[in-house]
């Protein structure tokens, strides 16, 4: 079952338990997915999905600490309810270790491409590597400190 239909089916059951706040954040991620499919004219498949989910909770992040600042608890609670959803469809998330692991695998592949040592002015292209190994599976602003570390000298 791919993760769109699983999101589908989640809707449902939401919908049978009358689970307003959850139901409303999974038609909300299903919109934003379909408004992808028609904009772009494809099908989505799970690793779009997963970037879907990714940048939907980078938002709420954002508008939680927006809403905290605003002294708005009540949104803040609201945005949380709905960032532990969008959560528990993103796959496990890697630790700081394995994505320094990964990190330097990518920078020794480049490294060799290049035939020489990879640096400052190689950032680019070491985080798009990165970004299409890790996506959806560990936050960009980890991956970029971690980056950032493994080529300043």
């Amino acid at each position: 079952m791919s993760l769109k239909d699983q999101i589908t089916e989640d809707m449902k059951t939401a919908m049978r338990a009358k689970d307003a706040a959850r139901l409303l954040t999974i038609r909300g991620l299903l919109a934003a997915c379909k408004q992808r499919e028609v904009d772009e004219r494809i099908t989505l498949d799970d690793a779009a999905v997963v970037a879907i989910v990714d940048k939907l909770v980078k938002q709420r992040k954002d508008s939680i600490t927006q809403f905290i600042a605003g002294n708005r608890p009540d949104l803040a609670d609201k945005e949380s309810a709905e960032l532990l959803v969008l959560e528990g469809y993103l796959p496990q998330r890697l630790n700081a270790d394995a994505i320094a692991a990964e990190v330097a695998a990518v920078v020794a592949e480049l490294a060799s491409e290049l035939g020489r040592a990879a640096g400052p002015g190689d950032m680019g292209k070491v985080m798009a590597a990165v970004k299409t190994r890790l996506a959806g599976k560990a936050e960009m602003g980890l991956v970029s400190a971690a980056v950032k570390k493994v080529l300043t000298p």
